[in-house]
């Protein structure tokens, strides 16, 4: 089966107004106050300082860009991701959703947005410029979001072209397809193996404080991993199941409060590293 039928591409797209501004003369001002070069330093003022909506739409920003690289694999193009079939119905239907409330989110400020100015002007005082600020009627035009979806290329080509030229480029695009499969694959168990050496490491130092998070990261890699290994790796699934039943399985409070409970998990940790190295190649 080709990789164009478990996988496809996908580029997330979020644009957003920063609200924030280099000032020049204050940072002149700030030169001279100090006596040095005006290269020294820049002053880049905050326009909606002390304000929850902007903030709230920044946040979810931020929580969406983690989800998309927590459920797609490196490319080799920069902004383009690859998404296994596998994943895609969960993955969307979430990105879904949370698109929704950005965009939620987006409103709440953009009504809000002639008071948080009057309030941004009575807070900078002096450094206030009306000048920095959008209309409110082009402010809503700053914030957009999308996700588009391609297929995953092909050698498929279908134009006028010397027939040497053609293969060539069919050879390059076999190439880099192939590459980008086995790079792919590589991030898949690198992610496992993290996890797994995270909790190693944690759990082998008797001392170590470590987080509920330490469990349920794991728990949620593993259930990760069986809507991204695209390739169905037989022996990634066996590590996958492995880790999930024998590390995932425990309670973080058990390997808090008994010792030899800690002491074998971290032995059984460390012995899946040494299995998934011999697989990874290392």
């Amino acid at each position: 089966m080709n990789l164009s039928d478990r996988a496809l591409l996908v580029q997330l797209s979020i644009s957003q107004w920063t609200a924030r501004k280099y000032d020049k003369k204050a940072t002149q001002e700030v030169a001279v106050t100090f006596n040095t070069s005006k290269d020294a330093g820049r002053y880049n003022k905050s326009l909606l300082p002390m304000n929850d909506y902007f903030d709230r739409v920044h946040k979810k920003t931020t929580h969406i860009r983690e989800k998309f690289y927590k459920n797609t694999l490196p490319w080799g193009m920069e902004g383009t991701m690859m998404l296994p079939t596998t994943n895609y119905l969960a993955f969307m239907t979430e990105f879904r959703k949370e698109k929704n409330e950005w965009m939620t989110l987006v409103q709440d400020f953009v009504v809000e947005y002639p008071r948080l100015q009057m309030d941004a002007q009575r807070v900078l005082g002096g450094l206030y410029a009306d000048s920095d600020y959008p209309s409110s009627f082009d402010i809503e035009r700053k914030f957009k979001i999308d996700m588009a979806v391609f297929p995953v290329p092909t050698t498929d080509f279908r134009c006028q072209i010397a027939s040497d030229e053609l293969s060539r480029i069919q050879q390059d695009v076999e190439a880099r397809v192939a590459n980008a499969q086995a790079e792919a694959m590589k991030e898949v168990w690198t992610r496992l193996y993290d996890r797994v050496k995270h909790m190693a490491e944690k759990l082998a130092d008797p001392k170590a404080i470590f987080r509920d998070t330490l469990v349920d990261n794991l728990k949620d890699q593993c259930s990760m991993l069986s809507r991204l290994n695209f390739m169905d790796d037989p022996d990634l699934e066996s590590m996958r199941q492995q880790v999930e039943g024998t590390l995932a399985s425990h309670h973080p409070d058990a390997l808090r409060n008994d010792p030899d409970l800690r002491r074998d998990t971290a032995a059984e940790a460390k012995a899946i590293m040494d299995k998934m190295s011999v697989f990874m190649g290392a």
